[in-house]
């Protein structure tokens, strides 16, 4: 008597390269229990592919993408589908991130740079509902956790709040505060009271500093002078 062969697992890949999805889906869909059935650009259309698709198992984000981070859509995601298994597939590599992608209801983390060798050991993690965690940030994370242990001071916190964080993402994508406030459906005044919160937060000083530091905490890319911005997004926004 055979036993039945269970079907490949069913893959959303979500990142806003075209070559970086075709790489990765050429990585996934070589193994026989793995299979990429839906693709998405950013964050706002994984949520949306998830919406439409109910038996996906897994969806593997980049970070740092336009109209909504991996981060964002990851959170969203875990509200909406609790069952699916979520990785982040980035090129930052650092504490805050991994344990920023913990609280967003990610499985595992996995830096783009070994992704060749890394990416397919941490599906089949997620997918068992187990963390991954490559093996080169290992020592350096439970080092860094331990140290915040002895100090009391726990796990690191977020120093914005999700809404914040909203804001800051599209201020730094150039827009005005009155297309922040049509997209989000709040008052310009909303919106530049919460941008002054977040400058006095993060304790920078205008919209250049803000930029900065969004792209290091890969809310955004660094843009090159030729490159053109993405269309405002035409999303809903969460209460």
């Amino acid at each position: 008597m055979t036993s039945a062969v269970r079907p490949p697992a069913r893959i959303l890949l979500v990142d806003d390269h075209a070559l970086v999805r075709r790489g990765v889906r050429l990585i996934l869909d070589g193994e026989p229990d793995l299979e990429v059935v839906a693709e998405a650009g950013d964050g706002a259309e994984a949520v949306a592919a998830a919406r439409a698709d109910d038996g996906l198992d897994l969806a593997v984000l980049d970070i740092a993408m336009p109209r909504m981070t991996g981060l964002q859509a990851a959170r969203e995601l875990a509200r909406l589908r609790p069952g699916l298994r979520i990785l982040m597939l980035t090129m930052y590599d650092n504490e805050e991130y991994f344990f920023e992608a913990l609280r967003a209801g990610a499985n595992g983390y996995v830096p783009k740079s070994v992704a060749d060798r890394d990416l397919v050991e941490a599906c089949r993690s997620a997918l068992r509902d187990e963390p991954f965690i490559y093996p080169g940030a290992e020592t350096a994370l439970i080092r860094s956790y331990l140290d915040r242990v002895r100090s009391g001071a726990g796990l690191p916190e977020r120093p914005v709040t999700e809404r914040e964080e909203e804001i800051l993402k599209l201020v730094a994508e150039g827009h005005t505060s009155k297309e922040i406030g049509d997209l989000l459906f709040i008052s310009p005044k909303t919106v530049e009271r919460h941008r002054a919160n977040i400058l006095q937060k993060l304790g920078l000083r205008d919209r250049l500093e803000l930029t900065r530091y969004a792209i290091r905490a890969g809310l955004i890319e660094p843009w090159p002078p030729t490159a053109r911005r993405p269309a405002p997004p035409c999303r809903a926004a969460t209460p």
